[in-house]
């Protein structure tokens, strides 16, 4: 029997509110959410669940963070935009922290993923002609395939899913696509000399958490100094703690040449993305080259320096590995032929569900929606399973009991 779950009138009515009036680009959950704190969500008629997906990680350091939500407060009385035709007060002061929380020389500020990633690659680029002497106009950047960096034309370009890239050409060029977690895929594209960047998710979110081999990272980033490539890091996903290290490069202790950043690095409060690199690099870049309206805004700052100092001071990246692996081990001992896979690092996991008697990762997603827990399928059969990082060791349990008791349910 197919799950379904009950949908009162009050919910019914967002959801229709919805389908008649926006752009029908998400499939979610039946779940109208009004109000969040910690690890947990309300619906509209007060039910009460742990979120499972965080946002995709924006909110690891729990929603409405009260250090958080004060700064919001407090700045946007003060200050909320300036651009950047003027100084503000607060640039500076948050570009000093960031870089040095990150150790990098230079931070560009800017509000989205996908604009931090756009970012990256006008840097790669910028830098390819100006440094490496790369012919102008046969940049070429290598991603990917089932990478997921954003929505824009050039970002889709580089993408392999055909939801993403069907009736949205033409595409931008440029682009050299190997397949993910292939050391000598890599090796054979870098000896293309106009190749300027390798763009990589040190794991692949969207792609259903697909953790590569042990010393992957360090390898490609090892072959890219040597091609004279920039070795560029997509950490807007998997950075600020989300497996267990501030970046998932730590685990392999690889500095990215460029690293992108947003997502929790404001904490889901307000939209706050980064590219950060040395002076050689983002100095390639000058006065009226690139820039955002947005990009650098007090408000931001000061909000993504709180959310930043929520992440040292509460332990955060120690609090995901520890409680990850105690996710990965709960959800291991379940004995159900349901669950093929369980993978991960830190707080940052999947299990693949193989469908049965007409039971996919949808209808298990909305059982542990009713069982009070919100995760969403990605890939047809794969659970993500991110909840914030602030959560306990009691609170991990407890979801992975809910999880079991409603994979066993069917």
């Amino acid at each position: 029997m197919v799950a379904e779950m009950n949908i009162s009138a009050k919910s019914q009515h967002s959801i229709d509110l919805e389908d008649k009036y926006g752009a029908h680009n998400y499939h979610p959950l039946p779940v109208v959410l009004e109000k969040g704190e910690g690890v947990f969500v309300w619906d509209v008629d007060g039910k009460r669940y742990y979120d499972f997906l965080s946002a995709y990680s924006a909110v690891n350091q729990g929603h409405c963070h009260p250090k958080i939500t004060k700064t919001l407060i407090e700045q946007s009385q003060k200050l909320a935009l300036t651009s950047r035709a003027f100084h503000n007060n607060v640039l500076g002061e948050y570009e000093k922290f960031i870089t040095s929380l990150f150790g990098f020389d230079k931070v560009l500020p800017m509000n989205t993923g996908a604009e931090g990633v756009e970012t990256a690659l006008k840097l790669a680029r910028k830098w390819g002609y100006e440094k490496k002497g790369v012919t102008e106009n046969s940049a070429k950047i290598i991603v990917c395939e089932g990478n997921f960096h954003g929505r824009t034309i050039s970002i889709v370009s580089a993408s392999t899913d055909p939801d993403a890239k069907q009736n949205f050409g033409p595409f931008t060029p440029g682009y050299i696509t190997i397949p993910y977690n292939d050391t000598t895929a890599l090796s054979e594209a870098l000896k293309d000399n106009t190749v300027v960047g390798f763009l990589v998710e040190p794991i692949q979110g969207e792609a259903g958490v697909f953790v590569p081999n042990d010393g992957y990272l360090k390898t490609c980033a090892e072959m890219c100094k040597q091609a004279n490539v920039l070795f560029i890091a997509d950490e807007v996903q998997t950075g600020i703690a989300r497996t267990g290290k501030m970046l998932a490069c730590d685990h392999e202790n690889v500095k990215p040449d460029i690293l992108i950043l947003g997502k929790a690095l404001s904490g889901g409060m307000y939209p706050v993305s980064a590219v950060f690199a040395n002076d050689e690099i983002m100095l390639c870049i000058k006065p009226g080259q690139h820039g955002s309206t947005y990009g650098g805004n007090p408000l931001g700052c000061k909000i993504a320096i709180s959310a930043m100092e929520v992440v040292v001071d509460e332990k955060l990246a120690e609090n995901a590995q520890l409680l990850g692996d105690l996710l990965r081990s709960e959800l291991r001992n379940i004995k159900s032929d349901r669950i093929t896979t369980v993978r991960g690092k830190g707080l940052l996991n999947a299990i693949i569900i193989k469908e049965k008697d007409g039971i996919t990762a949808w209808e298990v997603c909305l059982r542990l929606a009713e069982n009070g827990l919100l995760a969403k399928p990605t890939h047809g059969d794969i659970i993500r399973f991110a909840p914030p990082l602030v959560i306990t060791k009691e609170q991990i349990l407890e979801c992975a009991a809910i999880i079991k008791n409603t994979i066993l349910s069917f």
